[in-house]
């Protein structure tokens, strides 16, 4: 029999995996986990794929042992890092492009995970193919052809997956991953696995009935591949000589199968139908012959039916005389069906660890972001109510001098709460610091700005240099517009612009009232002594009297509800809720994470009580706000007459400056924590957009390298002669011959 088929390798370039995935993970993981414990993963990872792709592979079980684990680590990364934020240039060859790797055209590049699966799964499939064909070439190894039987079934059910992956890739393929190929590819591994289980069944010496069932099977099978291979779109990539081999086998196996039932009928003394069922093998053997030419093997198989059909021949001429029927006549041989394709399996190795085993499934990271979103939202909404109406609360006791005007009963000392005010202030840097966090701000502002205008910059060029090479090249220019595949960048890239624009305009806001404030700031950040001196004088009240007490208590109580809401404040940004293992084992539950359902549940239980005491916080401010403003009117008929309203008016402007004073630190401090934060956000953002414009610009200089070939390649046209050479013109030489002579 002749030897089997096997599938070539695709080829491909060396690429770095490190620095790509690694900037892609620390943008997605950098405040769950470390980053930095993922470089020696993602090292050994390059190393998997060097080890796999690059360099040359034996044909051996342990070759595919690296191809495995390396395809499961693919596997495994996908499910974890949104495909779209990788950006890696992935080469690769067609496997039956006849040219070299670097002279070849057929090649593609592509930055998809899918599109390295698709071609591992190919080359695993590739591979199978080899191994097969190298094991299954002794009829006396047993567990050879065992295992030749298993791989070429493998590799057939890995060509009928990738007709259904291929689409996943989003992009034209070159021709050995089209679907017609890997259909005609998967139609030829499982014609070898059965012919591999006929190879078997004939070194056991099974039954007659048995092998021909076998056979005929194998014959189908030949056909469904030599019909699928022979497709005008196919013919041009196969080797030359595997068209032929492959409809010479349907034949030779065709007349495999008519021998054995011809045995057949031979023990069951049916003479005619012998020797009609060996006429038409022999015919059948010389199809095959013909289409194999050199290649042709089966002249052993030939040699024993000619033989027998000789002998019967004979023997009926002389002895049975019996009639031979035609072939069409007879019933058709059955069929077994040996050779199946072998589903895919989740895993491939058993051997080594997950690599990336930490990082969470994509929708649980998702699910986890949307979450924070929903929590963050809440907690922040929280803070706000208590917030604003602390600042009403501050405004309301301001506009009365309260409590300064309950304290300053001699009409001449520094009343305690503004003295308490001032230390406060100084405590926290005085207008030093404000000053010094408000010069920041631009710096950083500016240098956020600048790292997203250098990003717009390397999108803009990229994408300037994509439409010139499109005008330019036009229809040939094959590869997907850079408008297009950089549409995310783009909406993350006016995201951004919006979120500076808006801190932009907070730190104005800033400045406005830190302008407003700035001369009493300035004054509470004395001494006492010039504060003191800073205040005009005015009369003494009574400080005894039932108002003024009443006033006393309800600051108490002011004072009360502050610090309840410093507490419940600190308390809703400490609360932390680990959803991982609910969302987890809701998508090994269910399959899928209903994010929505699960994250309302968890934080109405978290949060819940929290926001009820803000609700009851807020309540019970309103009755002191009113119990306030009715003492305070008594207070001041009290005061009427007195004098010292330029006194009180100060005291006043010196409560609502310190209120604006710790405001203003507070919204500082978190403007440059902002900006800090955002300066990593944007510096990997950055680092994504660099790594899309490099697999960009490997995909622009393979393409320019094929164009450039197909330039040179193309033959040149031949120019016309010169219309005195000869020709059709009106001034060229006629070529008619010169008339004869007159005879003599």
């Amino acid at each position: 029999m002749t030897s089997y088929l096997a599938v070539p390798l695709k080829k491909t370039s060396e690429v770095d995996l490190i620095k790509p995935l690694a900037n892609v993970i620390s943008m997605y993981y950098s405040t769950a986990d470390e980053p930095s414990n993922y470089n020696e993963a993602l090292a050994e990872l390059n190393k998997l794929r060097m080890n796999a792709t690059w360099r040359t592979l034996d044909k051996h079980e342990s070759s595919l042992d690296i191809m495995f684990r390396y395809y499961d680590q693919l596997t495994s990364l996908e499910s974890k890092v949104p495909p779209n934020d990788i950006q890696i240039p992935f080469k690769w060859k067609d496997a039956f492009d006849k040219g070299g790797f670097f002279s070849g055209t057929a090649s593609l590049t592509l930055s998809s995970l899918s599109y390295e699966k698709l071609c591992i799964l190919f080359n695993i499939a590739a591979m199978q193919s080899q191994i097969a064909a190298g094991m299954g070439a002794d009829l006396n190894d047993d567990e050879g052809l065992k295992t030749c039987a298993k791989y070429f079934q493998q590799a057939s059910g890995i060509f009928q997956q990738m007709k259904h992956s291929a689409p996943n890739v989003h992009h034209d393929l070159t021709p050995d991953l089209e679907a017609d190929t890997v259909s005609a590819l998967q139609a030829l591994m499982l014609a070898q696995a059965q012919e591999s289980f006929l190879r078997k069944a004939t070194a056991d010496k099974m039954k007659d009935m048995i092998i021909a069932k076998v056979a005929s099977q194998c014959e189908e099978l030949y056909a469904d591949a030599a019909k699928q291979m022979g497709r005008d779109s196919l013919k041009s990539i196969w080797d030359r000589e595997w068209l032929p081999i492959v409809v010479s086998k349907q034949a030779a196996f065709g007349a495999i199968a008519q021998y054995h039932q011809a045995l057949l009928c031979h023990a069951n003394k049916n003479v005619g139908e012998e020797l009609a069922r060996l006429q038409h093998a022999m015919d059948l053997m010389k199809t095959a012959e013909s289409q194999a030419g050199p290649s042709f093997s089966f002249r052993d198989e030939v040699k024993k039916i000619s033989l027998l059909y000789e002998d019967v021949k004979k023997d009926n001429d002389f002895i049975y005389h019996a009639r031979v029927p035609e072939i069409r006549s007879l019933a058709p041989i059955g069929k077994a069906v040996l050779a199946k394709p072998l589903p895919v399996p989740e895993k491939f190795s058993t051997s080594g660890p997950e690599l990336f085993s930490a990082l969470l499934p994509v929708s649980v990271s998702q699910a986890l972001q949307k979450f924070e979103v929903r929590k963050t939202e809440i907690v922040n909404g929280e803070i706000a109510k208590l917030r604003q109406q602390t600042q009403y609360l501050n405004g309301v006791l301001a506009s009365m001098n309260l409590p300064a005007a309950l304290e300053d009963t001699t009409g001449y000392s520094l009343p305690p709460s503004i003295r308490d005010k001032a230390e406060a202030v100084r405590a926290k840097g005085g207008i030093q610091a404000i000053r010094k966090l408000i010069s920041d701000l631009p710096v950083l502002l500016e240098r956020n700005r600048e790292i997203l205008t250098e990003g717009e910059r390397l999108l803009q060029e990229e994408e300037e240099s994509d439409r010139q090479l499109r005008a330019q090249f036009k229809e040939r220019w094959t590869r997907s517009p850079s408008e297009k595949l950089n549409e995310p960048l783009r909406n993350s890239l006016a995201k951004y612009k919006e979120i500076m624009r808006v801190a932009t305009e907070a730190d104005k806001t800033v400045q406005e009232k830190f302008q407003k404030h700035q001369r009493n700031i300035e004054l509470l950040s004395a001494s006492d002594a010039e504060l003191e001196s800073g205040i005009p004088s005015g009369n003494p009240t009574a400080s005894n009297s039932p108002c003024v007490q009443r006033l006393r208590q309800l600051m108490e109580e002011v004072e009360t509800i502050k610090a309840e809401r410093e507490a419940i404040e600190s308390e809703l940004k400490s609360s932390t809720v680990d959803m991982k293992p609910k969302f987890l084992a809701a998508l090994t539950d269910d399959g899928s994470i209903n994010e929505q359902a699960l994250s309302v549940e968890m934080l109405g239980e978290t949060l819940g009580p929290l926001q009820k005491q803000v609700a009851e916080s807020l309540s019970k401010e309103q009755q002191v706000v009113q119990s306030i403003q009715a003492a305070n009117a008594e207070f001041c008929q009290e005061k009427q007459g007195r004098g010292g309203n330029n006194r009180e008016a100060v005291l006043m402007e010196l409560a609502a400056a310190y209120d604006m004073y710790m405001e203003l630190m507070a919204n500082l401090e978190e403007g440059t924590k902002f900006y800090n934060d955002l300066t990593q956000i944007l510096l990997a953002f950055q680092n994504k957009i660099s790594d899309f414009c490099f697999a960009r610009k490997t995909e622009k200089e393979e393409l320019m390298k094929h164009l450039q070939q197909s330039i040179v390649n193309k033959p040149a046209p031949t120019p016309a002669p010169p219309s005195h050479y000869g020709g059709s013109g009106g001034s060229a030489v006629s070529k008619t011959p010169p008339p004869r002579p007159p005879p003599r």
